[in-house]
């Protein structure tokens, strides 16, 4: 009797173990990832990870799909939704962080050699120079626009960035529109809200030139995706340039603000970038 009490009493703990184990190796084999929690830039960074055979979406998904339209997971993968500006800070915690160039470039990643995939096209996706509706074909926006469009600029860009940061302006300018009175205009400032990197540092280039007919160009940074708009709808600001037409349309549809685009300037492919992770193998 003896004999079988400890022969069950073996099997139990077996058992046991063998389950604890497993679990921890079910536990151990979730690998997070985390993404942007707006709208449009989370479903970008989704669409990432399925062309790249990590998740698959549901039929129909697009540019407002969430961790919720995923149909397919086989690598188990556990979405981890954060504000854009943080995924940087969030490396740590993760194994894996998809995040916008601009966030990249301000924490000191080198998109083209940091990341483990980027995007390929990205055109819908350019980043552009937006004003509250009516403002756009005002003088000083025409002049901003300008010298966001010249070559000055388009050569700033393919030098600075090395790929990270395209130019999307098919045919730069000198800077300067000849249908503006830039002599009318002398004297004035131009207000402009825009993330730190790549965009504050591409103003820099446009404001020499609109500096050259004495227009100041006042540079205003911000950290986040909501106040540049915000600014711009109360007239606080002239314009804004850090963001992309589909998460305009979102934030237009969502606040019932009335900013547009003026012109598209530069596309700023996503990456994902190593966390815990420093290879894609986990992944394959």
């Amino acid at each position: 009797m003896k004999k079988i009490l400890a022969f069950v009493l073996a099997l139990t703990l077996t058992f046991a173990f063998t389950a604890c184990g497993s679990g921890d190796a079910d536990a151990a084999a979730v690998i997070k990832i985390g993404v942007p929690n707006d709208t449009t830039n989370e479903a970008r960074a989704l669409l990432l990870l399925e062309e790249n055979g990590i998740i698959t979406l549901n039929e129909g998904a697009g540019i407002t799909a969430t961790k919720n339209d995923i149909a397919e997971n086989p690598f188990n993968v556990e979405i981890v939704e954060a504000e854009a500006a943080q995924l940087p800070n969030l490396l740590q915690d993760v194994d894996y962080a998809v995040i916008n160039c601009n966030y990249a470039l301000s924490a000191g990643l080198n998109p083209v050699a940091d990341s483990l995939l980027i995007e390929g096209s990205a055109s819908a996706y350019s980043n552009i120079l937006a004003v509250k509706e009516g403002n756009e074909n005002s003088d000083k926006i025409k002049a901003l626009k300008a010298a966001l469009e010249s070559k000055q600029v388009a050569d700033f860009i393919t030098s600075q960035y090395n790929g990270s940061v395209i130019s999307v302006v098919e045919n730069p300018t000198d800077g300067y529109d000849a249908a503006v009175d830039y002599a009318a205009l002398a004297g004035t400032t131009i207000s402009i809200a825009a993330s730190p990197a790549p965009h504050a540092e591409i103003l820099a280039v446009a404001k020499e030139i609109l500096a050259a007919k004495d227009i100041t160009l006042d540079i205003q940074e911000y950290q986040d995706y909501v106040v540049p708009n915000t600014v711009v709808e109360d007239g606080t600001v002239d314009a804004n340039y850090f963001q992309h037409v589909p998460y305009l349309d979102d934030f237009n549809a969502q606040q019932g603000t009335h900013i547009v685009s003026v012109s598209e300037i530069h596309v700023e492919p996503m990456g994902v970038y190593g966390g815990k992770q420093s290879t894609l193998d986990v992944l394959k």
